[in-house]
């Protein structure tokens, strides 16, 4: 008897679980625009305060300008933490330097 209640608790205990984890909502893009800015802009290689973030069904695009290829792929290492994102597309450029050709 006590076997049978153990068990059925389980059971209810475990659907419970998957039912509260599918109604879960991902992030939606907003969030994830506002979260990929908030990293871009806090970290002191990419600067990203000038870079333009828009985000369409988890699929991040960054825009704009850096000083070296080295803050160009960290924003997108960056942007790839944010939760929800499930692809980053960089069109960054980099900035010539004077007098370079």
């Amino acid at each position: 008897m006590t076997y049978k209640l153990v068990c059925a608790l389980a059971a209810l205990f475990l659907a419970t679980s998957v039912c509260l984890a599918a109604d879960k909502p991902a992030p939606n893009d907003n969030l994830i625009t506002d979260q990929v800015r908030i990293k871009l802009a806090a970290d002191p290689d990419v600067k990203g305060g000038a870079l333009e973030v828009t985000t369409a069904q988890g699929v991040v695009t960054i825009t704009g300008d850096v000083e070296n290829d080295h803050a160009k792929g960290k924003a997108t290492k960056l942007a790839k933490k944010v939760k929800g994102v499930k692809e980053v597309v960089n069109k960054i450029n980099v900035k010539e330097k004077p007098g370079a050709r």
